[in-house]
């Protein structure tokens, strides 16, 4: 993979200092990503979950990838496709540590199902969510407006003395919009350390590339303002984690900002009230080739490579290549499953909240 934009290098590929342990629990989250995916898309189906599911099968990579090696005091702000990130951030301090800095699989599957233990409180089933406990910067709808607020927020970071970066997430569609280049504009000025991941799943919507985007890589827009763009091969979680780490070393060096676009492509429709129309817009064939490179089976070569696993532990849980409704639970190593058990569970049982609750939030209410 080539850089838009030669950066200062770094000694080594950071994966390269990533242990044995490290690698496997790399594989493991990536496991979670997909099944969390395939397990909604299945509870859906049974009718026991309403409202719209954006589905991340296919970019499991760079969910894990790029928030692997962060410090739990960094900020991220994901969108409407990275769902799991809102419970897989920090999550090398322990899946179930009440401590780490991300949210529980209890609060994300409430929020899903829109019942009361919901961080939204039933508002919505997906992504407009965050925490400013956790350092989850609040979801919109409005891809790259999150940036300024980014910005924002790791500027009162530094003027407060920390050392905090913050990674955004948008689609590349997002990065013709007027909002994306004043943020990245500001946030070169002032060299904050804003990494914007730009997850180029080839399509905005219904719109292919090469309608949004005037260049060959979306990276290439790094140049305007004079900082770093990097390109990770969005299916390969160990380029995906040495791409934003460079990043996030020449942000924390107060170098400033830098886009990291990750090529990848969307498995299905923009949301899966959209799938039976992309069948529709999408040629079969360059939907077939774009799932050849899944994400779980790239890892599990590079770990086969690394002799990180046993020749019997190589050919278990074989989820790649596989639709949501061909996966079953065997294809998942089942502590996998049951983290995920565990969220839908108390989702379930959860009751909603009371009506009286439909005001909270418009009005300030008075002292």
């Amino acid at each position: 993979m080539k850089s838009a934009m030669k950066p200062h290098p770094t000694p080594g590929r950071a994966s390269e200092q990533l242990t044995k342990e490290d690698c496997l629990e790399m594989f493991r989250q990536l496991y979670l990503a997909r099944y969390f995916d395939v397990r909604l898309i299945k509870e859906k189906k049974r009718g026991r979950l309403r409202g719209t599911l954006y589905s991340s099968h296919n970019q499991e990579a760079i969910i894990v990838g790029s928030i692997f090696g962060l410090r739990p005091t960094d900020w991220i702000s994901p969108v409407h496709r990275d769902m799991p990130m809102f419970f897989m951030k920090d999550m090398r301090a322990g899946w179930r540590n009440p401590d780490r800095m991300g949210m529980s699989i209890e609060e994300v599957c409430a929020q899903v199902w829109c019942k009361s233990g919901s961080p939204g409180r039933a508002r919505d089933n997906w992504s407009h969510i965050g925490s400013l406990e956790k350092r989850i910067i609040h979801s919109t709808s409005m891809l790259a407006g999150t940036i300024p607020v980014a910005a924002g927020v790791v500027l009162a970071d530094r003027l407060n003395g920390g050392d905090a970066v913050v990674l955004t997430f948008n689609g590349e569609g997002s990065t013709a919009q007027g909002i994306f280049h004043e943020a990245i504009n500001y946030a070169a000025i002032h060299k904050l350390p804003v990494i914007t991941v730009v997850e180029n799943n080839q399509w905005a919507y219904g719109t292919p590339v090469q309608l949004e985007v005037p260049t060959e890589d979306v990276a290439d827009r790094a140049k305007g303002y004079g900082i770093p763009g990097y390109i990770a091969d969005g299916q390969d979680v160990f380029d995906v984690y040495d791409k934003v780490m460079e990043a996030v070393e020449y942000a924390r060096s107060g170098k400033g900002p830098s886009i990291v676009e990750c090529k990848t492509f969307r498995a299905y429709g923009h949301g899966d009230h959209d799938d039976d129309r992309a069948a529709k817009y999408r040629d079969p064939h360059e939907v077939e080739e774009g799932r050849l490179r899944d994400p779980l089976a790239i890892c599990r070569r590079r770990l086969i490579e690394k002799s990180y696993l046993t020749a019997d532990d190589a050919i278990r849980f074989m989820a790649e290549g596989k639709s949501s409704s061909e996966a079953t639970t065997e294809d998942f190593p089942p502590e996998v499953v049951a983290y995920l058990d565990e969220g839908i569970r108390f989702a379930l049982a959860s009751p909603e909240p009371p009506a009286e609750e439909g005001g909270m939030w418009v009005f300030k209410e008075s002292e």
